[in-house]
């Protein structure tokens, strides 16, 4: 009998690589937006993870790739330490941190310290102010400062005295509340009690290819610029927006004004160097201010506005902030679009907006 002859070998059945399973790259690349969609195990390590884990990237032939956390879980092996494949993303996880900040912030009587906020989230100080700033676009301090104003301006809306309003708001120094009125308010505490009373604005209103243009303007600046159908629709909004300030219209100065606003619309590349009053939130100035930077004929995205800003993580409120908007085109957020190209929405109307962009684009042709 033939002592040497050896079991012949046990044939395995072929499976696809999974370095050629597109879902690989997702895994490579460490795409957040792939959580909760695809898990994968690591039989090196004896690990299941999610596909944004910061670990090195393991070695394809060790790796197996899943479709729900329950069939990573029925391998055996542990849940990654580092990503928590079991737990929250990582991501929403810090959407949940900063949202408790936020309400801290909202409900405390007065601006609570860096200190204080981070430890309520038991993060450092350091790491949570970053984590902040990636979620809302603004410091602690900047979002807080943004409450104060907002609570300043609904107490003084509701008719509530200057004084009550300014205690409300966490302000225990009348100086130092006035010192930052202006600021917050774009007026005298007083003048916007009472709906703008005794402020002069300034208004005309001109014609272009868009339909009708109405500018306004405070002393600081050009408060409005409002497009429509409608000329006298366009002037009871103005109205509505200013409800006791003194409206001055048909100066022929200020026309002059107004047309040179409608012949940038006729001609983009002449640029418009307008003074602006410009009233909002911190965060939708910054946004604001961002959009002014934007070239003519450029079209941009929202994420792209919310990663220039600091606030990767923050495009709806970007597109908030552009739809607040009131100074059309001088603001240019007609030139926002969605990541994908494709022409969102716009206070305006969205045919005012193509126009806008497409005259743009054949002016820088």
């Amino acid at each position: 009998m033939n002592m040497n002859i050896r079991p012949a070998p046990t044939l395995r059945t072929s499976h696809p690589l999974v370095a050629d399973d597109p879902r690989w790259a997702r895994i490579v690349t460490r795409d957040k937006s792939a959580d909760g969609q695809l898990w994968y195990s690591v039989s090196t390590t004896g690990v299941y993870c999610r596909p944004s884990c910061p670990s090195r990237t393991a070695n394809p032939k060790n790796v197996t790739l899943h479709e729900t956390i329950e069939s990573a879980r029925a391998t055996g092996f542990r849940a990654c330490r580092r990503c928590n494949p079991d737990g929250p993303t990582l991501e929403r996880e810090k959407a949940a941190l900063v949202a408790k900040a936020c309400r801290i912030i909202e409900d405390s009587e007065e601006e609570p310290s860096l200190e204080d906020l981070a430890a309520a989230v038991d993060r450092s100080p350091s790491y949570f102010h970053r984590m902040f700033k990636a979620s809302t676009g603004l410091t602690p301090k900047a979002y807080a400062v943004g409450q104060r104003a907002k609570k300043v301006r609904e107490g003084l809306e509701t008719g509530t005295s200057v004084t009550e309003a300014m205690y409300d708001a966490g302000f225990n120094s009348s100086g130092r509340f006035y010192e930052k009125s202006n600021g917050m308010l774009g007026m005298k505490p007083t003048q916007y009690r009472d709906g703008g009373t005794n402020e002069d604005i300034k208004f005309a209103v001109g014609q272009s290819y868009l339909g009708a243009i109405l500018v306004a303007s405070s002393t600081k600046g050009v408060a409005s610029i409002l497009l429509g159908d409608d000329p006298d629709a366009l002037l009871r909004d103005l109205q509505d927006r200013f409800p006791k300030a003194r409206l001055i219209g048909m100066d022929r100065d200020y026309e002059a004004l107004v047309a040179k606003v409608c012949g940038f619309v006729e001609n983009p590349g002449i640029g418009l160097d307008l003074p602006l009053d410009v009233r909002g939130t911190a965060f939708q100035r910054r946004v604001w201010q961002a959009l002014q930077e934007v070239p003519v004929s450029e079209r941009i995205s929202y994420s792209e506005i919310a990663r220039r800003i600091g606030a990767p993580s923050a495009s709806r409120a970007v597109a908030g902030a552009c739809a607040a908007n009131n100074i059309a085109v001088a603001i240019p957020c007609h030139r926002v679009v969605r990541n994908d190209g494709a022409i969102s929405g716009y206070a305006w109307g969205v045919d005012r907006k193509r126009a806008l962009l497409d005259r743009e684009a054949l002016d820088a042709a």
